[in-house]
Parts: structure tokens; sequence; C-alpha cells
């Protein structure tokens, strides 16, 4: 029983850690509603639409950024 306990307890994200752009991935990750199963079971369990929807995504708001830098 001590083992599904262990399995279950949720893997704490070291935010000041992250590069930016890890922040951002799981930024999307959250507003996709994927980043329960990445918190899971990891990055590996997502399907290429996923991961694909999360790198456009992220795409999209480096150049929102630039753009606005500029």
């Amino acid at each position: 029983m001590a083992e599904n306990k262990t399995e279950k307890k949720e893997k704490k994200l070291n935010w000041e850690a992250l590069s930016p752009d890890d922040q951002m991935k799981y930024e999307i990750a959250e507003e996709l509603g994927l980043l329960e199963k990445v918190r899971e079971q990891g990055w590996k369990s997502l399907s290429a639409k996923e991961t694909g929807r999360i790198g456009g995504l992220m795409t999209k708001k480096k150049r929102e950024r630039k753009d606005s830098c500029v």
C-alpha cells in the first residue's frame, strides 16, 4: 500500500530552476489541459499531435513577444 501513495505523489516543479522556454512549455501544457498527464507520465506520454500543438503555440508566443518588443 505504501507504494501506491508514493506512485501517486505529485511531482513538484522548481519553477525558478526552469529555463524560460521550459516555463512556457509547462504553461501551454496547462492551457491545453495536458499538464496533469505530463506530471503523471512525463513528456514522452504525449502524442505527436499534442507535442506539435505545444511547439506551435510556443513559436507563436515567441513571435508575438518579439514583435511587441520591436
